[in-house]
Protein backbone atom coordinates (compact mmCIF):
# COMPACT_ATOMS: atom_id res chain seq x y z
CA UNK A 1 0.00 0.00 0.00
CA UNK A 2 2.87 2.36 0.81
CA UNK A 3 4.37 1.62 -2.59
CA UNK A 4 1.13 2.58 -4.33
CA UNK A 5 0.93 5.76 -2.27
CA UNK A 6 4.50 6.63 -3.25
CA UNK A 7 3.69 6.22 -6.95
CA UNK A 8 0.63 8.45 -6.58
CA UNK A 9 2.75 10.99 -4.72
CA UNK A 10 5.11 11.09 -7.72
CA UNK A 11 2.30 12.73 -9.68
CA UNK A 12 2.00 15.45 -7.02
CA UNK A 13 -1.78 15.52 -6.45
CA UNK A 14 -1.60 18.80 -4.44
CA UNK A 15 -0.32 20.48 -7.61
CA UNK A 16 -3.45 19.45 -9.51
CA UNK A 17 -5.18 22.55 -8.16
CA UNK A 18 -3.37 24.39 -11.00
CA UNK A 19 -5.60 22.51 -13.43
CA UNK A 20 -8.70 24.20 -12.01
CA UNK A 21 -7.98 26.87 -14.63
CA UNK A 22 -9.54 24.37 -17.08
CA UNK A 23 -12.90 24.98 -15.41
CA UNK A 24 -12.84 28.73 -16.15
CA UNK A 25 -14.48 28.13 -19.53
CA UNK A 26 -17.59 26.45 -18.17
CA UNK A 27 -17.89 28.92 -15.28
CA UNK A 28 -17.55 32.15 -17.28
CA UNK A 29 -19.74 30.84 -20.11
CA UNK A 30 -22.43 30.42 -17.43
CA UNK A 31 -22.81 26.70 -18.15
CA UNK A 32 -21.68 25.43 -14.76
CA UNK A 33 -25.13 23.99 -14.04
CA UNK A 34 -25.61 22.45 -17.48
CA UNK A 35 -24.97 18.79 -16.72
CA UNK A 36 -23.38 17.69 -20.01
CA UNK A 37 -21.05 20.70 -20.20
CA UNK A 38 -20.08 20.52 -16.52
CA UNK A 39 -19.24 16.82 -16.93
CA UNK A 40 -17.22 17.62 -20.04
CA UNK A 41 -15.20 20.20 -18.11
CA UNK A 42 -14.53 17.74 -15.30
CA UNK A 43 -13.29 15.23 -17.87
CA UNK A 44 -10.94 17.88 -19.29
CA UNK A 45 -9.74 18.66 -15.76
CA UNK A 46 -9.01 14.97 -15.09
CA UNK A 47 -7.11 14.67 -18.37
CA UNK A 48 -4.87 17.60 -17.46
CA UNK A 49 -4.26 16.04 -14.06
CA UNK A 50 -2.96 12.95 -15.86
CA UNK A 51 -0.83 14.97 -18.30
CA UNK A 52 0.62 17.33 -15.72
CA UNK A 53 1.16 14.41 -13.33
CA UNK A 54 3.13 12.51 -15.96
CA UNK A 55 5.32 15.57 -16.60
CA UNK A 56 6.01 15.91 -12.87
CA UNK A 57 7.16 12.29 -12.90
CA UNK A 58 9.43 12.85 -15.92
CA UNK A 59 10.82 15.97 -14.27
CA UNK A 60 11.68 14.06 -11.10
CA UNK A 61 13.50 11.43 -13.16
CA UNK A 62 15.45 14.09 -15.07
CA UNK A 63 16.33 16.14 -11.96
CA UNK A 64 17.06 13.13 -9.74
CA UNK A 65 20.59 14.23 -8.80
CA UNK A 66 19.67 17.87 -8.17
CA UNK A 67 16.60 16.99 -6.11
CA UNK A 68 18.65 14.75 -3.82
CA UNK A 69 20.59 17.77 -2.51
CA UNK A 70 17.60 20.14 -2.39
CA UNK A 71 16.41 20.92 1.17
CA UNK A 72 12.75 20.21 0.32
CA UNK A 73 12.68 18.20 -2.92
CA UNK A 74 14.95 15.53 -1.45
CA UNK A 75 11.81 14.13 0.22
CA UNK A 76 10.10 13.38 -3.10
CA UNK A 77 9.58 9.66 -3.85
CA UNK A 78 12.18 9.40 -6.63
CA UNK A 79 14.82 11.56 -4.96
CA UNK A 80 14.40 9.73 -1.65
CA UNK A 81 14.56 6.30 -3.27
CA UNK A 82 11.03 5.22 -2.37
CA UNK A 83 10.31 4.88 -6.11
CA UNK A 84 12.97 3.78 -8.59
CA UNK A 85 13.73 5.93 -11.61
CA UNK A 86 12.73 3.03 -13.88
CA UNK A 87 9.42 2.60 -12.10
CA UNK A 88 8.76 6.34 -12.25
CA UNK A 89 9.53 6.39 -15.98
CA UNK A 90 7.00 3.61 -16.62
CA UNK A 91 4.41 5.50 -14.56
CA UNK A 92 5.03 8.67 -16.55
CA UNK A 93 4.69 6.94 -19.92
CA UNK A 94 1.48 5.13 -18.93
CA UNK A 95 -0.25 8.21 -17.49
CA UNK A 96 0.80 10.39 -20.45
CA UNK A 97 -0.49 7.82 -22.94
CA UNK A 98 -3.77 7.47 -21.04
CA UNK A 99 -4.21 11.24 -20.83
CA UNK A 100 -3.63 11.78 -24.55
CA UNK A 101 -5.90 8.85 -25.45
CA UNK A 102 -8.74 10.32 -23.39
CA UNK A 103 -8.03 13.80 -24.79
CA UNK A 104 -8.59 12.52 -28.31
CA UNK A 105 -12.13 11.57 -27.31
CA UNK A 106 -13.01 15.17 -26.41
CA UNK A 107 -12.47 16.57 -29.88
CA UNK A 108 -9.71 17.49 -32.29
CA UNK A 109 -9.18 21.05 -31.03
CA UNK A 110 -8.97 19.95 -27.42
CA UNK A 111 -6.53 17.19 -28.38
CA UNK A 112 -4.29 19.67 -30.24
CA UNK A 113 -4.16 21.95 -27.20
CA UNK A 114 -3.29 18.97 -24.98
CA UNK A 115 -0.51 17.85 -27.33
CA UNK A 116 0.85 21.38 -27.46
CA UNK A 117 0.81 21.63 -23.67
CA UNK A 118 2.47 18.26 -23.19
CA UNK A 119 5.26 18.87 -25.72
CA UNK A 120 5.92 22.43 -24.50
CA UNK A 121 6.21 21.45 -20.83
CA UNK A 122 8.39 18.45 -21.72
CA UNK A 123 10.72 20.80 -23.60
CA UNK A 124 10.69 23.02 -20.52
CA UNK A 125 11.78 20.11 -18.33
CA UNK A 126 14.51 19.08 -20.74
CA UNK A 127 16.04 22.42 -21.71
CA UNK A 128 13.92 25.57 -21.60
CA UNK A 129 13.85 25.82 -17.80
CA UNK A 130 17.51 26.87 -17.93
CA UNK A 131 16.82 30.02 -19.97
CA UNK A 132 16.20 33.08 -17.81
CA UNK A 133 12.75 34.71 -18.15
CA UNK A 134 11.74 32.17 -20.80
CA UNK A 135 11.46 29.58 -18.01
CA UNK A 136 8.69 31.57 -16.31
CA UNK A 137 7.11 32.46 -19.66
CA UNK A 138 6.79 28.76 -20.62
CA UNK A 139 5.11 27.84 -17.34
CA UNK A 140 2.72 30.78 -17.77
CA UNK A 141 1.86 29.73 -21.30
CA UNK A 142 1.06 26.32 -19.84
CA UNK A 143 -1.68 27.96 -17.76
CA UNK A 144 -2.98 29.78 -20.83
CA UNK A 145 -3.19 26.46 -22.67
CA UNK A 146 -5.17 25.01 -19.77
CA UNK A 147 -7.67 27.87 -20.06
CA UNK A 148 -7.88 27.37 -23.82
CA UNK A 149 -8.43 23.63 -23.38
CA UNK A 150 -11.34 24.27 -21.01
CA UNK A 151 -13.11 26.23 -23.75
CA UNK A 152 -12.21 23.85 -26.59
CA UNK A 153 -13.59 20.91 -24.63
CA UNK A 154 -17.05 22.53 -24.61
CA UNK A 155 -17.28 23.53 -28.26
CA UNK A 156 -18.35 20.11 -29.65
CA UNK A 157 -21.41 20.28 -27.37
CA UNK A 158 -22.07 24.03 -27.55
CA UNK A 159 -20.71 25.99 -30.50
CA UNK A 160 -21.80 29.19 -28.76
CA UNK A 161 -18.97 28.92 -26.22
CA UNK A 162 -16.31 31.36 -27.44
CA UNK A 163 -12.73 31.98 -26.40
CA UNK A 164 -12.43 35.25 -24.51
CA UNK A 165 -9.13 37.08 -25.11
CA UNK A 166 -9.49 38.52 -21.62
CA UNK A 167 -9.44 35.03 -20.12
CA UNK A 168 -6.11 34.38 -21.83
CA UNK A 169 -4.60 37.77 -20.94
CA UNK A 170 -5.61 37.62 -17.25
CA UNK A 171 -4.43 34.00 -16.98
CA UNK A 172 -1.06 34.87 -18.52
CA UNK A 173 -0.37 37.81 -16.22
CA UNK A 174 -1.50 35.94 -13.10
CA UNK A 175 0.72 32.96 -13.99
CA UNK A 176 3.68 35.30 -14.58
CA UNK A 177 3.01 36.85 -11.18
CA UNK A 178 3.12 33.46 -9.48
CA UNK A 179 6.14 32.33 -11.50
CA UNK A 180 8.36 35.32 -10.73
CA UNK A 181 7.37 35.18 -7.06
CA UNK A 182 8.36 31.50 -7.00
CA UNK A 183 11.77 32.32 -8.47
CA UNK A 184 12.27 34.98 -5.80
CA UNK A 185 11.43 32.47 -3.07
CA UNK A 186 13.90 29.99 -4.56
CA UNK A 187 16.68 32.60 -4.43
CA UNK A 188 15.96 33.13 -0.72
CA UNK A 189 15.65 29.42 0.06
CA UNK A 190 18.70 28.14 -1.83
CA UNK A 191 20.96 31.20 -1.42
CA UNK A 192 24.45 30.47 -2.74
CA UNK A 193 23.41 27.01 -3.97
CA UNK A 194 20.59 28.34 -6.19
CA UNK A 195 22.55 27.74 -9.40
CA UNK A 196 23.17 24.10 -8.50
CA UNK A 197 19.44 23.45 -8.42
CA UNK A 198 18.30 25.57 -11.36
CA UNK A 199 20.78 27.09 -13.83
CA UNK A 200 18.52 30.03 -14.69
CA UNK A 201 18.63 31.18 -11.06
CA UNK A 202 22.23 32.27 -11.64
CA UNK A 203 20.86 34.95 -13.99
CA UNK A 204 18.19 36.23 -11.61
CA UNK A 205 18.58 38.73 -8.80
CA UNK A 206 16.11 39.88 -6.18
CA UNK A 207 16.15 43.39 -7.62
CA UNK A 208 15.33 42.16 -11.11
CA UNK A 209 12.59 39.83 -9.85
CA UNK A 210 11.07 42.57 -7.69
CA UNK A 211 10.86 44.76 -10.80
CA UNK A 212 9.22 41.96 -12.82
CA UNK A 213 6.79 41.25 -9.99
CA UNK A 214 5.81 44.92 -9.83
CA UNK A 215 5.18 44.98 -13.59
CA UNK A 216 3.04 41.84 -13.75
CA UNK A 217 1.13 42.75 -10.58
CA UNK A 218 0.09 46.05 -12.13
CA UNK A 219 -0.68 44.35 -15.45
CA UNK A 220 -2.83 41.70 -13.76
CA UNK A 221 -4.90 44.23 -11.83
CA UNK A 222 -5.35 46.54 -14.83
CA UNK A 223 -6.23 43.71 -17.23
CA UNK A 224 -8.78 42.21 -14.85
CA UNK A 225 -10.29 45.60 -13.98
CA UNK A 226 -10.70 46.51 -17.66
CA UNK A 227 -12.24 43.08 -18.35
CA UNK A 228 -14.93 43.62 -15.71
CA UNK A 229 -16.13 46.88 -17.30
CA UNK A 230 -15.46 46.05 -20.95
CA UNK A 231 -18.66 46.65 -22.99
CA UNK A 232 -18.68 43.06 -24.29
CA UNK A 233 -18.37 41.73 -20.73
CA UNK A 234 -21.23 43.92 -19.47
CA UNK A 235 -23.39 42.89 -22.44
CA UNK A 236 -22.60 39.19 -21.98
CA UNK A 237 -23.48 39.09 -18.28
CA UNK A 238 -26.13 41.85 -18.42
CA UNK A 239 -24.41 43.48 -15.46
CA UNK A 240 -21.56 45.83 -14.67
CA UNK A 241 -21.27 44.48 -11.12
CA UNK A 242 -18.25 42.30 -11.87
CA UNK A 243 -16.20 45.40 -11.04
CA UNK A 244 -16.92 44.69 -7.36
CA UNK A 245 -14.70 41.60 -7.54
CA UNK A 246 -11.59 43.69 -8.28
CA UNK A 247 -10.77 44.39 -4.57
CA UNK A 248 -10.56 40.64 -3.94
CA UNK A 249 -8.03 40.28 -6.77
CA UNK A 250 -5.98 43.20 -5.47
CA UNK A 251 -5.93 41.85 -1.91
CA UNK A 252 -5.02 38.33 -3.09
CA UNK A 253 -2.05 39.58 -5.11
CA UNK A 254 -0.75 41.85 -2.35
CA UNK A 255 -1.21 39.17 0.30
CA UNK A 256 0.75 36.68 -1.81
CA UNK A 257 3.57 39.19 -2.30
CA UNK A 258 3.65 39.71 1.46
CA UNK A 259 3.98 35.97 2.07
CA UNK A 260 6.83 35.67 -0.44
CA UNK A 261 8.83 38.79 0.42
CA UNK A 262 8.20 39.14 4.15
CA UNK A 263 7.39 35.59 5.29
CA UNK A 264 9.66 33.80 2.78
CA UNK A 265 6.91 31.52 1.53
CA UNK A 266 5.86 30.76 -2.02
CA UNK A 267 7.95 27.76 -3.06
CA UNK A 268 4.71 25.98 -3.92
CA UNK A 269 1.98 28.43 -4.98
CA UNK A 270 -0.70 25.72 -4.85
CA UNK A 271 0.12 25.02 -1.19
CA UNK A 272 0.09 28.71 -0.22
CA UNK A 273 -3.24 29.25 -1.95
CA UNK A 274 -4.92 26.56 0.16
CA UNK A 275 -3.03 26.96 3.46
CA UNK A 276 -3.03 30.72 4.13
CA UNK A 277 -6.37 31.55 5.77
CA UNK A 278 -6.68 35.16 4.50
CA UNK A 279 -6.01 34.02 0.92
CA UNK A 280 -8.44 31.09 1.26
CA UNK A 281 -11.12 33.47 2.55
CA UNK A 282 -10.35 35.96 -0.20
CA UNK A 283 -10.64 33.30 -2.93
CA UNK A 284 -13.91 32.05 -1.45
CA UNK A 285 -15.38 35.57 -1.40
CA UNK A 286 -14.20 36.21 -4.96
CA UNK A 287 -15.80 32.97 -6.18
CA UNK A 288 -19.03 33.73 -4.32
CA UNK A 289 -19.21 37.26 -5.71
CA UNK A 290 -18.43 36.14 -9.26
CA UNK A 291 -21.07 33.43 -8.94
CA UNK A 292 -23.72 35.90 -7.83
CA UNK A 293 -22.90 38.34 -10.65
CA UNK A 294 -22.71 35.68 -13.38
CA UNK A 295 -25.63 33.49 -12.40
CA UNK A 296 -28.05 35.92 -10.76
CA UNK A 297 -27.82 38.74 -13.31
Amino acid sequence: MRKVAAYVECMRPPQWTKNLVVLAGVIFSRNMFVGSLALRSLEAFAIFCLLSGSIYVFNDVIDFEKDRVHPVKCRRPVASGRVSRQGALVLGVVTAALGLFLAHGLGRSFFIVCITYFVLICLYSLKLKNIVVLDVMIISIGFVLRAMAGVEALKPLDAGVLMSPWLLVCTLFLALFLGFNKRRHELDLLAANAGDHRRSLLEYSKEFLDAMIAVVTAATVIAYAIYTIWPATVAKFHSSNLIYTVPFVVFGLFRYMYLVIVKNKGGSPSEVLVSDLPIVADIFLWIATVGIVLYKS
